[in-house]
């Protein structure tokens, strides 16, 4: 199978990273991808993680920040949702390798006696599965047109000379042989480490290099990752002890904002294409204007909106990437700079009054303060009462909300037990006891194994009547987003509630699960049981996300009274009207 298929015109660009984790190989990687779509190539990515968990679902999300959940219900590592907003594709669970899956693989086949009877070793067999995989993934078409991809950029999570990545150095060290030279690059992302005194140090970067090389494997491009621009000089020491040409050392500096990065990377890209031998198609400057139209004005945009987050897990931002992200790209879309700020929920809490009472006033200011807020998903009872407090301070004193997943469910035990006066309402998660489990657990939730057992990946759902989020999703009677939950809303009490004025405006195609509200009278009080962050793209915000940051900046009534086609324009008028390009009739 090996040498059969993977000799091929597929182009692999292996991104490694050395002396820290952490130097921004997922930004990287995708960056390279976006330039290599601007070139008119079909591009597609792989991550490899070398622990061995079967998948990213069970991990506390301090651990490795949030999990990141695709169309197919792979529970996944974040840097594959950079993938998808960055390329505009849809990757799929295989897209994500980790230890775990490739020995899973491996074991199975030697119980089914594949390997008859043969000594099961590292080499070949785990080696041979891991390269098999990445060839077969590489292949299969992310795009909306099925097109298979020309170029599969592959990042390799970790350090190089970690224990647990032996396995894929040794699998690309063969692989690179297998399909040939002019169809395989690797770039190594390293840190230039600058001390106090502003010198930038290489050494760092060439003892690992020096270790990349010995595990077979030659860098073809160094990144080199850093706080401000590399001097020549450095520059120049790099390449002659990492033996790379002087123009193959490729400067990553702190950059404004991310959007920023392909533009950095644009001339890395010629000479990878030069490299592989890859003839573009036909360029799309259009789409490369874009990019750069983003980057300028996420730059220009002076005026600030505050945005409120009250979650579970807000020590570590990264647990909320995409929430962010989806933030991000709606208040660029709105014309204001995001200030969000991340208040623990336990901090709201009455216990935190008496325990710690600056912390408790203080995460009070931030929520009284926000323009709009956001209350994400999470799992079991901690901070809930807290959540419930916030959630009930928007819907008193009319401030935008939105609540997603756990956010959803918690707004609507509030209501029920703040306007519908069921005391004691509750949720499944909760061990207390009750008489108005308002929220449930659902058929597919096992309650032996966690990993993989929630209602995971895209489901359609249905509007139920007109209502700002159905206008929000352009008048479609359906739509599709990505679930990650085990409890819903009870349908026993879905129509106490509608009638008190928190309408379920869509529901999944049969009718039986809750899927949004929209509550009565009231600026912006949504809340979705889907996560619609997963497919936010810096081009195109998520609407229950836009509908927050419009709320917030007194602009959704405007926007949702316009014909659908002037809708679609708004992000072009805000742009221009930011760089001063409007004419006197457009504005």
């Amino acid at each position: 199978f090996i040498q059969s298929n993977l000799r091929s015109i597929m182009k692999y660009i292996l991104v490694t990273g050395g002396v820290i984790s952490g130097l921004g190989k997922g930004v990287i990687s995708s960056s390279i991808g976006t330039v290599l779509k601007c070139s008119g190539l079909t591009v597609t990515s792989i991550k490899i993680d070398p622990y061995l968990n079967i998948d990213a679902g069970t991990f506390n999300p301090y651990e490795h920040g949030e999990v990141f959940v695709l169309d197919d219900g792979g529970e996944v590592d974040l840097d594959l949702g950079n993938y998808e907003r960055f390329l505009d594709i849809t990757l799929q669970r295989d897209n994500n390798i980790t230890t775990g899956k490739i020995y899973q693989n491996v074991i199975s086949k030697e119980r089914k006696g594949d390997f008859l009877g043969k000594t099961v070793q590292v080499v070949p067999h785990v080696t041979d599965t891991i390269q098999e995989w990445v060839s077969r993934v590489a292949a299969t078409p992310v795009s909306e047109g099925g097109e298979v991809p020309d170029v599969c950029v592959i990042e390799l999570g970790g350090t190089i000379g970690d224990i647990e990545g032996m396995q894929f150095a040794e699998a690309f060290r063969q692989f690179q042989f297998k399909v040939g030279r002019d169809n395989f690059c690797l770039v190594h992302v390293s840190l230039v480490v600058e001390t106090n005194g502003g010198e930038q140090k290489t050494k760092p970067t060439q003892q690992n290099v020096r270790e990349l090389r010995a595990l077979g494997l030659a860098p073809d491009f160094i990144a080199c990752r850093s706080t401000h621009p590399i001097s020549e000089t450095v520059k120049s020491k790099i390449s002659l002890f990492c033996h790379v040409p002087e123009q193959n050392v490729i400067n990553v500096y702190d950059v404004s904002n991310l959007y920023r990065v392909p533009i950095l990377l644009q001339d890395m890209i010629h000479s990878v294409q030069k490299q592989l031998k890859i003839e573009s198609p036909k360029s799309n400057t259009k789409m490369m204007r874009k990019w750069h139209d983003l980057a300028e004005t996420y730059d220009r945009i002076q005026e600030p909106i505050n945005i409120c987050l009250v979650g579970k897990y807000t020590k570590l931002s990264d647990a909320y990437a995409s929430v962010i992200k989806a933030l991000e790209h709606a208040s660029i879309f709105v014309n204001h700079k995001l200030k969000l700020s991340l208040v623990e929920s336990e901090d709201l809490e009455e216990e935190m009054q008496n325990s710690d009472p600056t912390r408790f006033h203080a995460a009070w200011h931030s929520l009284c303060s926000a323009k709009g807020v956001i209350v994400p998903g999470g799992f079991g009872h901690r901070g809930t009462e807290g959540k419930m407090m916030a959630i009930k301070w928007c819907r008193e004193k009319r401030v935008p909300l939105l609540g997603v997943c756990l956010g959803f469910q918690l707004a609507v035990i509030e209501f029920a037990r703040n306007v519908l006066g069921l005391a004691d309402a509750k949720s499944g998660e909760s061990d207390a006891p009750s008489e108005n489990v308002v929220v449930i657990d659902m058929p597919e939730h096992s309650q032996g194994d966690l990993g993989g057992t929630m209602l995971l990946g895209a489901r359609t759902f249905k509007f139920t009547q007109d209502c700002k989020l159905k206008k929000l999703y352009g008048d479609k009677e359906t739509a599709k987003e990505r679930h990650r939950h085990r409890y819903e809303v009870s349908p026993e009490y879905a129509t106490r509630l509608s009638d008190a004025g928190l309408r379920f405006v869509a529901t999944n195609e049969d009718g039986s699960r809750m899927e949004a509200f929209d509550l009565d009278d009231h600026p912006y009080f949504v809340g979705v049981q889907y996560h619609p962050e997963y497919l936010t793209r810096p081009l195109k915000p998520s609407p229950p996300y836009l509908g927050l940051l419009l709320a917030c900046t007194n602009q959704i009534d405007r926007y949702l009274a316009l014909p659908l086609e002037q809708r679609k324009k708004w992000r072009s008028y805000t742009m221009r009207r930011q760089r001063n390009y409007l004419t006197d009739s457009e504005e």
